[in-house]
């Protein structure tokens, strides 16, 4: 199961919520010295929401181990340092579902369904007035990066969250809110098929 949907609107929450193992794809960012990471365009600033500061190569590869092996290497990432501190194994034991989350997720739609590893994929959305409010209250509180660049990427995010919603649906993620997205969860782990709903 791939979970989408922009920063702050809840994935880990959900995640947390569906009892199902969970594969943090946040972990598959690019450190910080790496020349190919992107800047926001007139600014200085690294581009961290942009598909380019993270490896979706290494994130697809530990996504097929687990699902070929149930366990997987991940890297312990710092976000705060945009560094990664180590590594770490992530045993999922014989279930036969996972999430995979993260703001990205979207981005591995296509490349998850060729390999065979897809059972749904998903885009989180509450508004862009609460994503703002929840993102910019949880940055803080983890000191993640400076309040200056919070509030920058915060203001740029709010502004293009329905732009990014889009992008995340057409790359094959479905739009949904907190209940629908636990609804279809449920049903992935027992097995049951869910019907598409038509996006308002």
């Amino acid at each position: 199961m791939l979970l989408s949907g922009p920063s702050g609107s809840g994935k880990s929450l959900v995640a947390a919520r569906s009892g199902l193992p969970v594969l943090r794809l946040d972990d598959f960012y690019k450190e910080g010295d790496d020349p190919t990471l992107p800047l926001v365009e007139g600014s200085s600033d690294i581009d961290w929401d942009h598909p380019g500061s993270w490896d979706a190569d290494v994130a697809v590869e530990a996504i097929a181990r687990l699902c070929a092996t149930g366990s997987t290497p991940v890297p312990v990432y710092d976000i705060s340092l945009s560094a990664r501190t180590g590594e770490e194994t992530l045993h999922i034991g014989r279930t036969p579902l996972f999430i995979a989350e993260g703001i990205f997720a979207a981005e591995i739609v296509e490349r998850c369904r060729e390999l065979g590893l897809l059972a749904d994929a998903l885009c989180l959305s509450r508004g862009p007035a609460t994503t703002f409010r929840r993102r910019f209250l949880r940055d803080l509180k983890e000191g993640r990066k400076s309040v200056p660049f919070l509030l920058r990427r915060g203001w740029r995010l709010m502004r293009a969250e329905r732009s990014i919603v889009a992008r995340q649906v057409s790359l094959g993620a479905h739009p949904c809110d907190r209940d629908e997205a636990l609804g279809r969860l449920a049903a992935a782990a027992t097995g049951r098929q869910v019907r598409q709903r038509t996006a308002a």
